[in-house]
């Protein structure tokens, strides 16, 4: 089997296979040994479980998932890497490849076909212009999934896994939060990739909850109010939400002291609890 971690040996592959990088596809392939494996274990790959991998790359991941799970099934979006994974996976049968956007394949209907039975993860290395959609189309859509491992740009890892009432909070945080636990598994530095990006990595595994942590008649109205509250995080939550909901400031202001909230708090500061009191009263 070929070493998909030496750069000599990668570099050979794709140019007989004619592939270049493609910067709109954020293309950074892993080459440090290391970090697959971990990827795979942390990830929850293992005896009775299937996987679903988004972006296979050269396959290196796919490989570890594959020695440990029952089941992958691959959504790689770019074809010219179909040839490329029919050269390393080749020996495996365990592995499906769907070549499809993830953002347009039904996973309630794929996983119901691929994995009767198992409990199911997901693993990924993400891109970084498309990690929160992806993120939040698998959470929202609350998939029969136990857990997602991802490894994602580092600031967004941090913003990401933002403990509430953190400086770094923001709306993915809570909205995260609201659907799973998340939490930092490593660091990988930029080093550990072809071609190296301008930032190092983290990877995060967010463990999906089998009910929210707070109780809303709305979830679409607790969101609202939540993307409102960040919209502007400069102001206070008052005037960010009365701007982007339309809403009269002193509504706002006073149903923020309804909920036993300062008037004057910053978005940042306040928790998915009291988000969710302050929907109540709005």
């Amino acid at each position: 089997m070929q070493n998909l971690s030496n750069i000599g040996t990668i570099r050979e592959l794709l140019t007989r296979h004619g592939f270049t990088f493609s910067k709109a596809l954020g293309q950074n392939f892993i080459v440090n040994p290391t970090v697959c494996p971990r990827i795979a274990e942390l990830g929850g790959a293992r005896p009775g479980v299937g996987v679903i991998e988004i972006g296979a790359g050269i396959g290196v991941l796919t490989q570890e998932l594959a020695r440990r799970a029952d089941k992958v099934v691959v959504i790689e979006l770019d074809s010219r890497l179909l040839p490329i994974l029919d050269e390393t996976l080749d020996g495996f049968t365990n592995i499906e490849i769907i070549n499809e956007d993830v953002l347009k394949v039904d996973l309630a209907a794929l996983i119901a076909r691929a994995f009767a039975g198992m409990e199911v993860v997901v693993c990924a290395n993400l891109p970084y212009y498309i990690t929160s959609p992806i993120l939040m189309g698998l959470l929202e859509s609350r998939l029969p999934i136990s857990a997602v491992t991802v490894m994602v740009q580092k600031e967004a890892a941090q913003r990401i896994c933002a403990q509430e009432g953190s400086r770094e909070t923001g709306a993915i945080s809570l909205a995260v939060r609201y659907y799973s636990e998340p939490r930092v598994l490593f660091q990988v530095s930029r080093g550990s990739f072809l071609p190296a990006p301008d930032v190092d990595s983290t990877v995060i595994r967010l463990d999906i909850r089998p009910e929210p942590p707070v109780e809303v008649e709305d979830e679409a109205a607790l969101f609202r109010v939540i993307r409102g509250a960040f919209s502007q995080r400069r102001k206070t939550a008052a005037n960010s939400i009365s701007s982007a909901l339309g809403r009269p400031k002193g509504e706002v202001t006073a149903a923020l002291e309804h909920a036993g909230l300062p008037a004057a708090a910053r978005p940042e500061q306040l928790t998915l609890e009291q988000f969710a009191a302050l929907t109540r009263e709005l």
